[in-house]
């Protein structure tokens, strides 16, 4: 596995392993670590911050895991009181990248951060990062901060799901802030063939002697400061997303997967309706899916 170099010296795997509605028990997850696809991310909302714990038991050390809060735990008490149930499903005595998992337009950052910090400072987690968060987010996130800086923002994007670039991905890259791209592979390669009329995709991945999710992975990986972590649920997907790692495809065959296959970039309108949405939901005191 080929690994990228970050802020403080960290490195990420290229291709690590996402667990949102993930099933397939503890084989998978210690497989990949094994393969060198180390980084492990949960959140508490998941419910599968204990089935992760299970899986790292004996190799915790090769294990880079990450986790994330929910907005209804943003207070200061619960900022703490979140991080403890999760070192404990975990079974873990620190949480490598401690993540925000969407913004929350109710509870002022800084105290959400200043409760982060405290955390970073006890040991108890060592990167701090976000997830969903638009560039002035990621300002105010980080004006928020006094003694640590955002690691990492962990975003939406695929061949099929582009939102993030420009603007936001272009601030990340010059602000040194790793892109950890979830969902990577869309909602499964049913979903990108139907984006995909010519067979694009099959075309380029017999050119290369790789499957689709491979060649669907390694675009992502061509774009600077960018780790992929999809689902794999069985040993076997485990390892054919690992071999998306450690080659390239060429400039032809970049240009042709970015101009001939469809994708959506989600607009400033449609955004910021959804953001309206979820403050919304934030003001009467639930959380949107």
């Amino acid at each position: 596995m080929q690994c990228r170099s970050f802020a403080f010296q960290v490195q990420l795997p290229e291709v690590g392993l996402g667990t949102w509605k993930y099933a397939g028990g503890t084989g998978p997850l210690r497989h990949a670590v094994e393969l060198g696809a180390t980084l492990i991310d949960t959140a508490e909302s998941y419910d599968t911050e204990e089935i992760v714990g299970q899986a790292i038991q004996g190799i915790r050390h090769k294990a880079l895991l990450a986790t994330k809060i929910s907005p209804c735990h943003f207070r200061r008490r619960d900022v703490k009181t979140a991080a403890e149930a999760s070192l404990r499903r975990l079974k873990t005595d620190y949480i490598d990248l401690y993540q925000l998992h969407w913004p929350n337009l109710i509870v002022p950052l800084e105290e959400t951060m200043s409760a982060m910090e405290e955390l970073a400072d006890e040991g108890k987690i060592r990167l701090i990062g976000v997830s969903n968060f638009l560039v002035g987010e990621l300002r105010r996130a980080q004006a928020a901060l006094s003694r640590h800086r955002i690691f990492s923002n962990q975003v939406r994007y695929s061949l099929i799901d582009r939102t993030i670039e420009g603007r936001l991905l272009d601030y990340c890259q010059q602000n040194h802030i790793a892109v950890i791209a979830f969902t990577p592979l869309g909602h499964g390669l049913d979903q990108i063939s139907r984006m995909d009329p010519t067979g694009l995709l099959e075309r380029i991945a017999n050119q290369c002697g790789k499957t689709r999710a491979q060649v669907a992975l390694n675009w992502c990986l061509a774009k600077k400061g960018v780790v992929t972590i999809p689902k794999a649920s069985t040993i076997e997907h485990v390892a054919e997303n690992c071999g998306a790692s450690g080659w390239t495809l060429t400039a032809e065959q970049l240009q042709e997967l970015s101009h001939g296959i469809r994708y959506q970039r989600r607009g400033i309108l449609e955004i910021a309706l959804r953001r309206i949405a979820r403050y919304a939901f934030q003001r009467i005191g639930r959380e949107p899916a």
